[in-house]
């Protein structure tokens, strides 16, 4: 199943992706279950399939206006160099465990939002990633039981101001601008996508293909970074990890290739859909 946020009338809300439109889901599992994070949370993704079975569209998504898939992610935990075709291009060493950071929820963006070029660079770079989205927490989780905690996939673009990623050694102050953060179009249900490895990956600038690759190629899977990860932070419902982008980055290339004003950027993971923002200079009031 796709589950989206969205706002509609003033109201946030949270509904299922069916075919001809939205079924919508706050309020209607249980009265204070109105967003896609109270849903996982309550344990109710199976609900709300009973739910939405059979029944026809409430609105079309022409009536609404998504939000980011997760907007109050409570945790956005992101791995970098995670494909051996960006580490590789990068020329950092092997790592005996994941590179670390993090993201803010309030720099996210949903899609079709406008992806902010800052007005303090230039440099904004396209990192097509899948993100996992937790649906039930835990400590000290093990890779056997890791894809159990799963609530489903999405598509992210994980924008980065790449002077700014520089300025230290630590990663944070160009992964987290205001608008930077693509999540969408939806989640979809674990269930639905089975095994997450065979889902292929694909980044485009203005229609030409800038990375490419396939779950599979990841360096730490996604069982392996629930693991790490659980041990040194509870993990909770509605947290998200990001998986890491391939090779291809504009960072990387020669010449090197930044996102301007007027681009059109695009990610597509399979069944996961395709996340779509055009780029957009910020607006200094």
């Amino acid at each position: 199943m796709k589950f989206i946020s969205f706002t509609r009338l003033g109201e946030s809300g949270v509904g299922a992706v069916v075919p001809g439109g939205i079924v919508d889901l706050a309020g209607k599992l249980s009265p204070e279950i109105k967003s896609l994070k109270a849903l996982i949370a309550a344990d109710l993704m199976d609900a709300a399939a009973a739910y939405v079975e059979g029944r026809a569209p409430d609105f079309v998504l022409s009536d609404v206006t998504l939000l980011p898939v997760l907007p109050d992610a409570g945790k956005i935990l992101c791995v970098g160099l995670n494909y051996e075709t960006h580490r590789a291009e990068t020329k950092r060493p092997d790592a005996k465990y994941p590179t670390m950071f993090t993201r803010y929820a309030d720099s996210q963006i949903a899609h079709g939002a406008p992806m902010i070029m800052p007005t303090v660079s230039d440099k904004l770079d396209y990192e097509g990633e899948m993100a996992v989205i937790i649906g039930r927490g835990g400590r000290n989780i093990s890779e056997e039981n890791a894809l159990s905690h799963v609530a489903g996939y999405a598509c992210y673009n994980d924008g980065t101001i790449r002077d700014w990623q520089r300025h230290t050694h630590q990663f944070g102050p160009g992964k987290t601008f205001p608008g930077t953060g693509g999540f969408g179009p939806y989640m979809v249900s674990a269930d639905e996508v089975g095994d997450y490895t065979k889902l292929p990956i694909q980044t485009r600038l203005n229609g030409e293909v800038m990375q490419q690759a396939t779950l599979s190629d990841l360096i730490f899977p996604v069982e392996r970074l629930i693991a790490y990860i659980s041990t040194y932070t509870p993990l909770s419902a509605g947290d998200v990890i990001l998986t890491g982008t391939p090779g291809g980055v504009g960072d990387r290339r020669e010449p090197q290739l930044y996102m301007k004003p007027g681009d059109v950027v695009e990610i597509e993971i399979g069944m996961l859909g395709t996340l779509i923002n055009p780029i957009a200079a910020e607006s200094v009031l």
